[in-house]
Parts: C-alpha cells; structure tokens; sequence
C-alpha cells in the first residue's frame, strides 16, 4: 500500500459481503482482494452473512496478493432465546464479528456453527447467552440498521438503544464493541449516525465508518439487482422486488470514504486500529488425524504391520523378496509420512461391513495402486499383476492427503457411516458441503429470467454456448462465431451476455456432496464451522479446504451396481443352490467375452451406453486387460486414439515402438499410452527418474504447466547431473527422447488413472459374468434397483424381451417387494406398483408365508388386517394384476373388492362388539370363496390403460405391438433416445437434429399464445417410451385434424435439447400413419423405361424427358437402352409423380410393353 494515503487517510473494510453470501453478494474474492489493492489499502475483512464459506479462500487470496485478512461474519441474532421459533422470532438482528485472534476464530466457529445447529429459523441465529459463552478475542461492530442499537433507535428510543449498546460492550468487553456509521444515502442512516456520534460521546462506546459491500464496482449495481432476483425468482420489472436502493453498496476508495464521512475521521481510522489487532494465522497441511484404538499390546505402527503380513501371506503364498521389498516400501512411506491411523480407520470400517454382509467394491482412483490396501483388502486388484503404481497413490515426493474412495451396496452404505459416527463419536464425524455454481448456459438462462427477455431468445443464446466440461462464456465468445456476432449486433443478447458475466462463476446454493464424510481427531467444531443443511450437519468448507486444514476426508460411495450384484447372487443362491463368491469367478470367461463383444451389455456396468456397445463391437475385447483399456478410452478426448489402438489389438505384429525399452510398458495396449501409469513408467525407464518424481512430471503434463515441462524436457532427454541420468546417457537418441516426450505431453491431459479403470473394469466384468450365466437372476436384480425410474425399467423389460425373457404380472401369492424369479420367467415386483406401500407387501409375504397362499379375495381380505390394507393400494393391486391367478377377471375384481372388504369388516366390528356370537354362528355359513358377478373383462384398450396407470407402462401387451415392425421401419429415433443421460459421452441426439419418430398419441393439451394463435403440446409414445411433441401455431392449424388422442402418427421435426431435462420434439410435419404405409409403397416404386432399338435412341430420350418432367415427383426412373444394352438411372430432376396421364404419354411414345411401374 502507498505509506503516504496509509498515513493520510488510513482506512480498512470491515464490513464485506462476498460471492458467498449466496445470491446476495456478488463480489467474487480474486477480483474484490485486486481491487483492494489497486485502491491502495492494505487489509480487507470478509463478513459473509450468517456463514463462514468463504474464509479460507478469502485468507488464501489475500496472503497470494500481499493483503492482510481479516475474518469475520455478520452474524443473525435472535431476539429472545435462539431456541425460540415462533412467528415474532423471525424479527433478528444484525452483528458484524471479528476475529482478533485465534480464539476469537475458534469463538466465531462455534457461533455460526450453533447459530446452523441449534438456532436456524429462516436464518442461522445466536443468542445473547450463546454470544457470551463465546467471546473472547472477537470484536463486535453494531452492523447496519438492521443491527440492534439502530434498531432500538427507529423502532424504540434513544435510551433503550444505549440500553443495548452497552450491554454488547459489555458481553464483548470494553474496546471490543463499536457502534457503526453507514451511510449509502439513505435517510434512515443520516437519522441513526446523529443519534450513534451522539452515543459515542456520552458513553465512550467507540464509533467505526463502514460500506455494507455487496459488489466490487458502483457499475456492478445493475448485475447485483439482477442476482437479487435470481435469489428471490422475481423479474426487474416486478415493483415489490428486493433491491438495495442508491447503487452505493461498492467497494470504495479510502478516499471516497473520507469524503462520505468528513464527520467521523476518527471513525474511519478505527478501522485501521481494527484491522492491526486482527491476526488469524492458518496452517496448512498439518494433520488432525483421528487415533485408531489399536489392541493392547500394540501400537499403531506394529498393528498395521501385523495386518498387513498376514493380508500378504494370504494374497501371495509364493512370494519372493521382490514382492516382500514392495510391502516393506509402501509401509515405511505410510510411517514417514504419518498415514498409519488412515490406514487402520479404513480397513477397520471396511471390516466392519463385510463382516455384516454389506456389499463393498474392489476399489476406485489410485488406492487400487497399492499394495498395503490389497493386503488389507481395502481394495481388491492385485497391483502388481496389472502394473499399478503406488506413486500415483501416496507420492513421498508430494504433500498431500491419501484418497482411499470406497464403493458400498447403496442399500447399506449408512449402516457404515452409522459405525463410523458410533465409533468417533457424533460430534467428530460430519458430511461435506459442496457449492452448485452459476455455470456458463445456466447463468444465461438466470439472467435471462430475471430481465424477463423472451424464452425463446434465452434458449438461442444458452444453446450457443458448448456443452464442453469447464466452458465460460468468455471461451464460447472465442470459439462461436455465431455467438460473437449475435453479441456484437443486438443489443439486448449484448445486455444478457454482459449481466451473464458478472455473475457467471458464482456459488449459487450449497447442498450435502454425495458421498463425502470427515473424521477428526478433536469434535469438528473445533476446526472448522458447521453448516445444517435439511437436517443434514455438514462441514461450511468445501473437501479440497478441509484436505488443506488436515482434515480426514472419505468418500463413502453407494454404488446401485453393487446392490445389483449381491440381489442376483442372492437369487441365485435360492433358485440354483449355488453359492457364488462374485470375488472369485474366473476371469478368462469365453461366455463373458462374447457377450460384450456382441454388445449385448444392457445393464452391464459402464459398459451399457448405445456408444459403449458400439465401441465393444468394434474393440472385440478377449482380455481383462482390454476392458479395462476400454473404460478409459472411450470418453471425449482419448476416443481418437481407439482406431490406433484397435489396429494394434488386430494387428500385433504391426505395432512399431520408437524404442525397444517402451514395449515391456506399452505392449499390453498394442502401443498406445492410455494410462497416467504408463507415462509414469516411461518416464522412469528412459530416463531413469524416480516414481515420485515421475508422478510429478506426469502431473505437470496434464495441467499443462509449461515452464515445469520445458524443464522436465531437458531433464528427460539430457538428465539433470544429479538424480535423473536422461534418455541420452541410457543410449536412446536426442531425435527419440524428443518425440516420445512430446507424445506424452500430448496424452498426458487425456491419459486416465489405470487403477481406477481397473477397479471399474472388475465391476464391468462381474455384471457381464452374472447377465452370460445368470441371466434371469440378473435381470430381475437389475429391475429391482431402478423401480423408482420408469424410463430405465422400460428400457430392461425389452432388453428381456429381446432376450426371450417372459416377465409375468405382479402376484400376491409368489410375488416379492422386489422384482424375483419364478420358474425361469420374471415376477413384476410388488414395490414397483403404484400406491401400494411396502409395510403392507411385507404384511402380505408374512402372512403368505405362515399361513399358505390365498385362496380367494375373500381369504385375502379375511387374513390380513384391515389397518395393513387401503383400498386404494388393492384397486393397484387389482389392476396390475396381482390377483389373476386367483382365477377371476379384473373387471370382476375391480366391482366387488369394495364390499367384500366392507362385509368382513362389518362382521370384525359386530364380533368386537359382542353383538355376534361366533360359536354359535355356524362355520357353514362362512364362507372363503368368491361370489363374482357375471361380466366381461375389460376391453384391451382399458386393460391396459389400467396397467400403465399404476405400473406406468404397458406390461402384458402394449397398443402398438401390432405396428411395431412399420414403426420401426420409419422411425429414425426412439423415446429412449430422448432421456436425459447422466453419462460423459456424447448424447445420442444434438439441438437441432431433424429426425422422425412414429407412435400413439396419448396426452393433448391445447394452449393460446400472447397472440390468440393456438399451438398444442402432446405426448407420443412409441414401445419404449413418451416424448414431448411441441406444436407451434403454424403447424397446428395445418395438421390439428391427426393431433386426436389415440391416433397413431408420425412426427417430423427438430429436436430441442435443455440442461438436465429430456429432450423435446419441435414438429415440423406429421404424417398419418395410413398414409405413411401409402409414402412408403410409392418409396419403394420405380419406373422402368426401355428405349426399344427400333427406335432412334436421342430423338426418343428427349421426348421422354419433356413428358417426366410435366410431373416431378419422388420415385426413380430407370432406363433402358434396348440396342447398346445399357441401363441407367435418371439425374433426380427427373423422377416422378406416377399420375395416369403421365403413364399414358409415356406408353404412347415407346408402347405398353416398354413402360413398367413396379
């Protein structure tokens, strides 16, 4: 900072909203600490309200940019007690806090934290009791006028408001509360700063000047009235929206600052007295370690070991003293770099779970690259047989936490993190806050909302931008043309750009990371603040900070997969008697190989997509090692390198290696870098760095880091004269060492991580495996885990169907909550029904069980109890047809169920009241049997409606079977193409693509534009599936006589694409079905025209092509010249539209016998 304005007109913010007062603030760190600087100052606090999300970013940025932090939070505070939560206790209050020290942060943790845990009502508050349990080494500022003192001044009087003032400094000790001049020309503030310059000098409460900073620029006022109407989901043009009035809420000038305040000098310089006594000092990377509770006799070290040896005996009975070198490596980087307890803490919950039968994973990421996590059955790759690096790990030469992510069976996954919570003690174990920010299209389409600009012109510009992973609009500008100019030309999408921008990057709402779970050493409340999040206690920092402070980060993954495998395993236990270790099955599966290389890998673990099957086609994987190879080269980037890849799988002897020192690393990927492992080793082998390093250099390839790697170039090749000998001193040529370098930083930012493909790969084969032997068992599994997703269920039952799998109804009597196997066929699983819940399934299993199955309605109803039944779940029941084999019909059902549930309830209630006898009433009389009226069951049609109204789908039939092979024939697309995949590649269809999908009709809803034009929105269902049809007005008034529900109809059109949703059809044509049959006739016509060569040959030609031409049409013409012997096709100016007439000229010209329509 210039030492002349810090002594002139010394002067610190201490009153600064960030990015992370979500939706509020929109002054995002880098830029606000940039701009601090430039304005001269030399300190800046951050005082988010009501949470600290920000501070370790806010503390880092600051230190990178020389500028002092200063940490705080504007806290809420409640009026009465903050466990009060009534109506009148939504009125709180604002208090900015500072931390003077270290424990003021740890003081100011645990009051954000409780304010989350304990006080939350519409906002996190803390109490005045809370406030003085915790306040040491905090400074207080009374905040803006919603703080208490300028409260009590508007809303009560003077006196109390010294009443409250005085009881604050009092609570935060004499020289740690301030009262707070604002002002941002607002009348309000000139009122309260009279009464508070007042307060000061009659009490010696000090005075301090802020600007309650919402945004960096006074120019940025417009965007932040924008974000406030993302935040509240109004438009600018709505009167009541929430605005900050004056455009005055900027980060301003010291000088600016004097001149707002020429009153108060002093006021302004206490800010800097502030801002010298706050000192918070983080340290980064010291390890707040948990300590697992080893046996007696034991420590850490010797425990670990311990387990380790006899997971090592177990896992290689023939070891040699390579093998035991690797172990002893591994360990002793584990000790030296403090992981023992790590170690021990996850083997020990890993324990745990397979000793409660819950499913785990072989691994995932580079934990597989481990030896001590193999031996402790952490994962379950053998890491030498598939070459797997423990550097790429845990690197002795990089500080940074190990990642051990663990897979669990969905189902089960909280039973771990429940004896993970059980054994550390609740207040040491907490989930993880993760940050949805304003991506590029989607701040776009925020924006746009909020200007109130028209849908359809919002959808253009979004749609403008790549759907690349990491894309800005700064990039898209670059890169489209179309955007740049649309940007240049019009001024509205100028204007939405622009405010799209500013916001652009922002953390838009917080929520629970799916998988992540911390574990520390003291309760986390002592490290970092708490955050409540829909009942959920989360950490208020993001897992990349918490790794940073030395926290213990897991990821406890519930992988539906997993929950698949150990169903069918389970299935096939009962069903065969065969008791299958999933661990164990041989891996060199002749059926396994097949099968994927078919592509017949629906439901096969990653390698299910329409673009996988295509790829394994193509591949024709007869190795694991080929799996696993295809796992990591089929995503964007590394997919040009599949036709080199499989050329070499085709052609081994082809394969040329620059050097031979690169085969014994490339050869099992026919030559090709595929894997981070393998530029690693070749960096190692060539040029003889060490693992550590190697990983290193390997990390400098893929972030592209150029001045590291024209350094590690030259080491590379010519060595470094100390540790690293070079290519060139191992005998490989300059030439050589240069290409191969230059490879690899090409691939190195594509390259993946082997153990994690590997670890996939086991999953991928384990699924193929149990769908070749097992196919019912599997696929009932698989059914089962995707119940809640109708789309994908769709999609299984004709996968099933295709492979000659029956699937039957529901039934009370054999049928389960999940999907199950009986008799080679599949049982629809009871759960899958709409309204029927599954405390009543379970009640009707057990009574099935002990009792026998049911008879009849009648026994059904006299058997169960009444409280487990509603009639609403057996009308589901019925109309799935879970009591067919009962032997009536559905429509019988359906009309009598009502009063025999009635008349059994009746005679309950008379036998409870004693006004039956039941001795005496004769067993005769009751009978078990069904008295079903004499009616017709349904139609088709209603019999399947009700199916797809409680299953939603049809099951026994579906209304377009009989259309299915013309459908097929003239559709280019199905419905499933159009869900919303949540996969890495590519998706099936692109905005705009013009394709035709054939199916029924089964929704209309007519709606009317701003101009009194109707248009319609209807949903098409083909045998997979429904789409969304938009029916702009044009195209309703030409085509509204086919749009009738239960009409069969083509659609032609555009296909509409939007984040996150399923696509959509915008219609261009539509063609009736009928008519289509008639097209396709024509389609397949052709006239054949021979020139007899009696005939002068030109003079016949041109006549015939004045005649085709008279009608234009779509069907081919070929013709035949008679004395040449030559055929050819008409140019297709000159098909035709085969009209009678034109039939009869051409018969006139070359006779009845030369002219054929066929």
């Amino acid at each position: 900072m210039d030492k002349q304005l810090t002594n002139s007109m010394p002067f610190t913010h201490l009153h600064v909203h960030t990015e992370y007062s979500l939706l509020d603030g929109s002054a995002k760190i880098e830029e606000l600490i940039a701009r601090t600087k430039e304005l001269g100052m030399d300190s800046i606090a951050i005082t988010d309200h009501g949470a600290m999300y920000g501070v370790i970013d806010f503390y880092k940025e600051a230190k990178k940019q020389g500028i002092k932090p200063i940490i705080g939070c504007e806290i809420y505070v409640a009026p009465r007690s903050r466990f009060d939560k009534e109506k009148q206790d939504a009125n709180y209050y604002h208090l900015v806090l500072l931390a003077e020290n270290m424990e003021g942060y740890k003081n100011l943790i645990k009051l954000v934290s409780y304010g989350f845990i304990e006080g939350f009502y519409h906002k996190p508050r803390v109490d005045l009791e809370l406030l003085e349990k915790h306040s040491k080494g905090l400074i207080g500022l009374s905040a803006c006028l919603a703080g208490p003192v300028a409260r009590a001044i508007r809303e009560e009087s003077y006196e109390k408001a010294v009443e409250v003032a005085l009881q604050y400094e009092r609570i935060l000790g004499k020289g740690n509360f301030y009262l707070e001049l604002q002002d941002h020309g607002l009348k309000e503030q000139g009122e309260v700063n009279q009464c508070l310059v007042r307060m000061s000098k009659e009490t010696g409460i000090p005075l301090v000047a802020t600007n309650d900073i919402h945004y960096i620029y006074k120019e940025d006022s417009k965007a932040h009235e924008i974000l406030l109407c993302i935040q509240t989901a109004k438009t600018i043009n709505d009167e009541d929206r929430m605005v900050y009035p004056g455009g005055e809420f900027y980060l301003k000038s010291p000088e600016e600052m004097y001149h707002r305040f020429p009153y108060a000098k002093e006021a302004l310089r206490n800010t800097y007295e502030i801002a010298q006594r706050c000192n918070v000092e983080f340290t980064f990377h010291e390890l707040k370690l948990p300590e697992y509770d080893v046996p007696e006799g034991y420590t850490a070290k010797e425990y670990l070991r311990k387990l380790c040896y006899e997971g090592f005996n177990d896992r290689y009975p023939d070891a040699d003293d390579e093998l035991k070198a690797r172990l002893e490596y591994e360990l002793d980087t584990i000790e030296r770099m403090g992981y023992v307890d790590y170690f021990l803490i996850v083997w020990d919950f890993i324990k745990y779970a397979k000793d409660n039968g819950i499913m785990v994973g072989p691994g995932r990421g580079s934990a597989a690259g481990s030896m001590v996590a193999y031996c402790l059955q952490i994962t379950n790759i053998d890491p030498i047989k598939y070459q797997l690096l423990f550097e790429r790990f845990l690197n002795p030469e990089r500080v940074s936490m190990p990642d051990i992510d663990i897979d669990f069976c969905y189902e089960r996954r909280q039973e771990v993190i429940d004896y993970v919570i059980r054994k550390y003690g609740e207040d040491r174990v907490a989930q993880i806050i993760t940050f949805g920010t304003m991506s590029a299209r989607a701040v776009i389409r925020d924006v746009g909302r909020a200007i109130n600009m028209p849908y359809a012109e919002v959808d253009k510009v979004a749609k403008m931008i790549p759907a690349e992973l990491g894309i800005t609009i700064d990039r898209a500008l670059e890169i489209n043309g179309e955007l740049k100019a649309l940007y240049e030309n019009d001024e509205e999408v100028h204007y939405l750009i622009d405010m799209s921008r500013r916001l652009e990057g922002l953390p838009r709402h917080s929520s629970t990371h799916a998988a992540g779970v911390v574990i520390s050493k003291k309760p986390i409340m002592e490290y970092v603040p708490l955050n409540a999040n829909e009942g959920v206690i989360t950490t208020q920092f993001p897992m990349t900070t918490l790794e940073e402070l030395g926290l213990l980060k897991m990821d406890f993954l519930g992988l539906r997969t997993l929950t698949v495998i150990r169903n069918a395993v389970e299935q096939i236990e009962v069903n065969h008697n065969i008791k299958i270790d999933i661990d164990k099955i041989d891996f060199n599966c002749k059926e396994v190989y097949d099968l994927i290389s078919a592509g017949k890998t629906e439901g096969v673990f990653q390698l299910e997509s329409s673009g996988m099957r295509s790829f394994m086609k193509e591949l024709q994987p007869r190795t694991f090692e080929d799996i696993i190879a295809g796992i990591s080269l089929y995503r964007p980037g590394p997919m040009d390198f599949i036709p080199k890849y499989i050329k070499g799988k085709n052609n081994p002897l082809a394969i040329e290696y620059a050097t031979d020192a690169l085969k014994p690393i490339l050869a099992a990927t026919y030559g090709c870098i595929v894997y981070q492992e393998q530029v690693m080793q070749i960096v190692r082998e060539l040029s003889g760095y060490s693992l550590g390093r190697s990983d290193l250099v390997r990390r400098a390839m893929a972030k592209k880091k150029a001045e590291v790697m024209a350094e590690e170039r030259k080491n590379f090749i010519y060595g470094n004269g100390k540790d690293v000998p070079g290519c060139v001193n191992k005998g490989i040529p300059v030439a050589v060492a240069e290409r191969i370098f230059d490879e690899m930083a090409d691939f190195a930012k594509y390259a993946f991580n082997k153990s994690h493909a590997a670890a996939y790969a086991v999953i991928a084969y384990q699924t193929a495996w149990l769908k070749a032997h097992y196919p019912i068992e599997f696929m009932a599994a698989l059914m089962t885990s995707v119940m809640d997703n109708t789309d994908k269920l769709k999609e299984y039952i004709y996968a099933c169907r295709e492979m000659g799998i029956e699937i039957l109804s529901s039934d009370i009597n054999e049928g389960f909550a999940s999907f199950s196997v009986s008799n080679g066929k599949i049982r629809y699983g009871l759960a899958a029904i709409k309204n029927v819940g599954r405390a009543m399934i379970a009640a009707i299993v057990e009574e099935r069980n002990k009792n026998g199955k049911f008879l009849s309605m009648t026994d059904f109803f006299e058997r169960m109890d009444s409280g487990e039944l509603n009639k609403r779940s057996i009308e589901s029941l019925i109309k799935a047809g879970a009591f067919d084999s009962l032997g009536g019909k559905r429509s019988q059902y359906i009309a009598v169920f009502k009063q025999i549930s009635d008349n059994i309830n009746n005679r309950r209630k008379k036998a409870i009241e004693g006004q039956i006898d039941l001795f005496d009433f004769g067993q005769e009389d009751i009978t078990n049997e069904d008295i079903l009226p004499d009616i017709e069951e349904y139609p088709a049609k209603v019999f399947l409606q009700m199916e797809k109204e409680v299953l939603g789908m049809y099951l026994s039939g579906h209304p377009l079977d009989e259309y299915e092979e013309e459908l097929k024939k003239n559709s280019n697309v199905t419905s499933y193409d159009f869900i919303n995949q949540e996969s890495e590649e590519r998706p099936v269809l692109v905005d705009g693509q013009v394709v035709q999908l054939g199916g029924m009709i089964t929704e209309k809803s007519i709606k009317s534009t701003r101009s009194n034009q109707l248009m319609a929105f209807i949903t098409l269902e083909d045998l997979y599936g429904s789409v969304e049809i938009i029916v702009f007005p044009n195209k309703y008034e030409e085509y509204q006589k086919y749009l009738n529900e239960d009409e069969i109809i083509y659609v032609k059109g555009r296909v509409s694409l939007k984040e996150d949703e399923d696509a959509k059809l915008i219609c261009e044509e539509i063609i009736p079905f009928d008519k289509m049959k008639d097209l396709r006739k024509q389609y397949n016509q052709k006239l054949y025209l021979k020139i007899p060569a009696s005939e002068e040959k030109f003079e016949v030609i041109e006549k015939v092509k004045e005649i085709l031409k008279t009608s234009k049409g779509t069907i081919p013409v070929i013709i035949y010249i008679e004395a040449t012997k030559e055929t050819m096709k008409a140019s297709k100016n000159l098909w035709i539209n085969p009209k009678e007439d034109l039939i009869f000229k051409l018969k006139q010209v070359l006779g009845k016998e030369n002219v054929l329509l066929k």
